[in-house]
């Protein structure tokens, strides 16, 4: 498809208020995506450049992680200028010309917001750590030592080790939730809620469409610094850490996820209706992700959606797993929004997490775009790319650098976007890129699979028109969840809108009835089944069912 055809005639951006439900993120790591300067890092106008592609494949929004400026000790999540381009990815101007353009295309524009924390070298921290009586002395989580010289309490950074850091020139202790380099934000101080409401207004009035809101749980923290409690070994899980790391072993219910994190979310949320604009919540808990979600998108006062990480965990969800999680989620949260994910820059890609062949790949696709939320997708997810394997000295990585090789970081997940079969590096840089093209994906390339009908690109790009073109599956109502065996149904209806979803998540064949009516097949480009002469549905491994009812 040509930049031409994508071009003419423009879809224009829709600016309904209630656009995110239902829609369809893309997901975009910028130094991965398209290096256009030749020096082996992405950048903003290399995003501009594949915008028409992204356009192609008919999503609602993109979602850019941190492109701010940075010391990059966390490649971005460390921010050390909020309302500023680092010049490794570009300038301000660049960022506008993205926005110009994708908005021409139809595409809304989400950044992700790092509130909770800043880097050490932001004039914040730098001004707060000066004296114990400055200006912005509160606007970080300081705490002098126990009597034996110890850290205030037990808490943990979930990248390893304690989650306080000694600063000899205040002789105390801050908090830091993730790298020491990281300083958690005070949202206690009245005066830091509303500089992080002025960095969102600043985005906002360049005409970005909203906000992914980076580890949104973290924000507030327990005022009297309390111990977390132990968690017992049986309710462990590594769903948002590694089995290794002993974060794990607490239940953090003082380090994150205090109720005054509903009043800042409000306070937001009045911020974003003033421009019309939306935000997804990132909630990272491994025990009540599904609960937070709830609490966090309810009521219409605070987030429109969030997304917790249930299907971002290691093994393939089943028939009985997902139907575990979306019973679960109607009983915790009956009026709030999820926003799923099989992938994304933090977790191992999901073709490698769950060892899916071609046709699991197509199927759990199409799964995702009939259930009841919204949509991210990550960048090459599209293109059935596995995990990249690294050797250590090519890990960039501080999370996998500390618990190699056990837990391998995140590096594999973040590997250059492959374009052009045929050229080096993909397409992604005349360079060597800041992390190696993985030789397995170079295969797999954009190119390559445009000129191959079948495809996993097209699958995707015919999944998300599907989607789009039933408003069951962008609004509608989810009932009569069944799972029979492998094979997982239910109704979505909206507005007169009923159809019936089944998926066989296995490699063997299955059969089911339909419910009473009469039902018309759709979805044959999904590979869709429909009834036979015997008025069964028989499904072939990995296969759908998709019908409606007349």
């Amino acid at each position: 498809m040509s930049v031409q055809t994508l071009l003419q005639p423009e879809r224009g951006l829709e600016l309904s208020p209630e656009w995110w439900r239902g829609a369809v993120i893309y997901q975009i790591y910028p130094r991965s995506y398209q290096d256009s300067n030749g020096d082996g890092i992405g950048d903003l106008r290399g995003i501009v450049e594949r915008l028409p592609y992204i356009a192609s494949l008919g999503v609602d929004a993109i979602w850019i992680s941190p492109f701010f400026t940075s010391p990059m000790k966390d490649f971005g999540y460390d921010v050390s200028d909020y309302c500023d381009v680092d010049p490794m990815f570009g300038a301000l101007s660049d960022f506008d010309a993205l926005v110009g353009m994708a908005h021409k295309l139809g595409i809304k524009v989400l950044i992700d917001l790092v509130l909770s924390h800043t880097s050490d070298q932001h004039p914040w921290f730098k001004e707060s750590r000066a004296s114990r009586d400055n200006a912005r002395a509160n606007w970080y989580v300081w705490s002098d030592p126990k009597p034996d010289g110890t850290p205030p309490n037990n808490w943990l950074s979930i990248f390893g080790g304690s989650a306080w850091a000694w600063d000899t020139t205040r002789c105390q202790y801050y908090l830091h939730n993730f790298l020491s380099s990281q300083p958690d934000l005070n949202f206690h101080e009245p005066a830091v809620q509303e500089e992080l409401l002025n960095v969102a207004r600043f985005w906002l009035e360049r005409g970005v469409n909203g906000f992914r809101l980076d580890t949104i749980n973290f924000y507030v923290h327990d005022h009297q610094l309390r111990d977390n409690p132990a968690l017992p070994p049986e309710q462990r899980n590594a769903t948002i850490a590694p089995a290794v790391n002993p974060y794990n072993h607490q239940e953090h219910i003082y380090d994150k996820n205090q109720p005054e994190n509903l009043d800042f979310l409000r306070r937001f949320r009045a911020v974003l209706d003033t421009y019309g604009a939306s935000a997804v919540g990132e909630v990272g808990d491994a025990q009540k992700g599904l609960e937070i979600l709830g609490e966090y998108t309810s009521g219409n006062d605070k987030v429109q959606m969030c997304y917790a990480f249930e299907f971002l965990a290691a093994d393939a969800p089943s028939a009985a797993r997902i139907s575990a999680v979306l019973r679960h989620l109607d009983h915790v949260a009956p009026d709030g929004w999820a926003c799923w994910a099989f992938s994304n820059h933090d977790v191992p890609r999901h073709i490698t997490r769950w060892d899916l062949s071609p046709a699991a790949a197509r199927a759990y696709a199409a799964l995702m775009m009939c259930m009841r939320g919204s949509v991210c997708l990550y960048q090459g997810e599209e293109l059935g790319l596995p995990e990249a394997e690294l050797c250590f000295d090519d890990l960039q990585d501080p999370y996998g650098i500390q618990f190699w090789p056990e837990f391998k970081g995140r590096d594999g997940c973040r590997t250059p976007m492959v374009w052009t079969g045929s050229v080096v590096n993909g397409g992604f840089s005349t360079a060597v890129p800041w992390l190696p093209v993985a030789r397995e994906h170079v295969g797999l390339a954009v190119d390559t699979q445009e000129r191959a009908p079948d495809a996993l690109l097209h699958h995707y790009r015919r999944a998300i028109a599907f989607r789009r073109a039933h408003r069951a599956l962008t609004h509608g109502v989810l009932r009569d969840l069944h799972v029979s065996g492998d094979t997982l149904s239910f109704i979505r209806e909206e507005a007169g809108e009923v159809m019936f979803c089944a998926f066989n998540l296995s490699h063997d064949p299955a059969t089911l009835y339909l419910p009473e009516g009469h039902w018309v097949t759709v979805g044959q480009d999904l590979n869709s089944s429909g009834p036979g002469e015997d008025g069964l549905v028989h499904l072939g491994p990995w296969q759908p069912c998709l019908v409606v009812r007349r």
